[in-house]
């Protein structure tokens, strides 16, 4: 699995470090990022639900 974040679409509405906070974090402007090691989803389940919960569909997750 592999994580993206379209900075530029991103609002930083957080709905994705509610739903995976071990995947996703926000930065210092309060947008969205992805924790450093966790780009492959590390193993959390609820990273498609994160990524569904997005309020712009900023995030894509893609089966490798």
């Amino acid at each position: 699995m592999r994580i993206a974040i379209d900075t530029d679409r991103c609002i930083g509405a957080g709905q994705c470090v509610l739903t995976a906070p071990r995947v996703f974090t926000q930065d210092d402007d309060g947008f969205s990022e992805v924790l450093p090691g966790g780009l492959d989803g590390a193993g959390d389940p609820m990273v498609r639900e994160a990524a569904r919960a997005c309020p712009v569909q900023a995030i894509t997750v893609a089966d490798e």
